[in-house]
């Protein structure tokens, strides 16, 4: 009977991973189908063309995105990992630093056009950003921080004690401690939920469209405070309400380039925490 179980609960469990992986690859399929035939150089590099989309190019919603996925990690990455040293190694247990970290835990479920309006009243209003990149960037880092600082917390936590008494031992100060003993350590999983997180705020609409975003613009954004394009909100409007019949298979094709651009972000945030691994020895 106990065999059975244990063979059915594999089954299941199988089942469910192989469910997840064909959902992503049918996701990818359809968007690959619909969207192969519009990429081209020009397509690539070119500047968007809104009476005859098939003329420009989405360079510079692809030159947004990539600014808000290199603006995002250089802000939030430093904050998540300097508030998880600080929750783990300096605050102390009470009720406080609880109450704090459920919040944490909380805001990362807290809906995506939440941030939007927080940015919106925060960085666009009372910090007079206006609706530029710089408050996009600064929305989504508060958006993507709870992943970040969830994931350093949890890396901080299962660095074995005995490291932490043996360098203290040895004559070292807590910061050294830190910096050398348990910072190497928790990297590689701090940069996966850094890929999560960031990776996330790069295929949000909801956000930017309160703080910055647009649909087409005549020039590339060159200052922080300009506004932008981003490749989300720019297939979302080809998809649902651009006229030309064209417009949804350039959205599929923006879509598709997306995804490619997610795709080689995470590979390199992979490569970065391999070589940590290999670098300190992780096993």
């Amino acid at each position: 009977m106990l065999k059975k179980s244990e063979t059915i609960g594999f089954f299941c469990i199988k089942a469910s991973a192989y469910a997840g992986i064909l959902l992503l690859l049918a996701a990818l399929a359809l968007i690959g189908l619909a969207g192969y035939r519009v990429i081209s150089w020009q397509f690539l590099t070119g500047l968007w063309q809104h009476q005859d989309i098939a003329a420009g190019g989405i360079w510079p919603a692809i030159l947004g995105s990539f600014y808000l996925g290199v603006g995002v990690t250089l802000c939030s990455f430093p904050l998540g990992i300097g508030a998880a040293i600080y929750l783990t190694e300096y605050g102390r247990q009470n009720f406080w630093r609880r109450s704090i970290e459920v919040a944490i835990r909380n805001l990362a479920g807290v809906p995506s056009v939440v941030y939007g309006l927080f940015g919106l009243g925060v960085f666009v209003y009372l910090m007079r950003l206006g609706t530029s990149l710089l408050a996009a960037v600064l929305t989504l880092s508060a958006m993507t921080l709870p992943w970040i600082i969830t994931a350093a917390v949890e890396a901080l936590q299962a660095v074995p004690p005995a490291l932490r008494e043996s360098s203290l031992a040895l004559g070292a100060t807590k910061w050294q401690t830190i910096k050398q003993v348990a910072l190497p350590l928790v990297l590689p999983a701090s940069l996966t939920g850094g890929i999560v997180g960031i990776a996330r705020a790069m295929g949000e609409t909801a956000p930017i469209i309160m703080v910055g975003a647009t649909f087409y613009l005549t020039k590339l954004p060159t200052s922080p405070l300009d506004k932008f394009m981003a490749l989300p909100y720019h297939s979302f409007i080809l998809a649902t309400q651009h006229s030309d019949p064209r417009a949804v298979e350039y959205a599929s094709g923006t879509a598709l380039v997306l995804i490619v651009l997610v795709f080689i972000l995470s590979l390199g945030a992979i490569i970065l925490r391999y070589y940590f691994r290999s670098k300190y020895k992780i096993q």
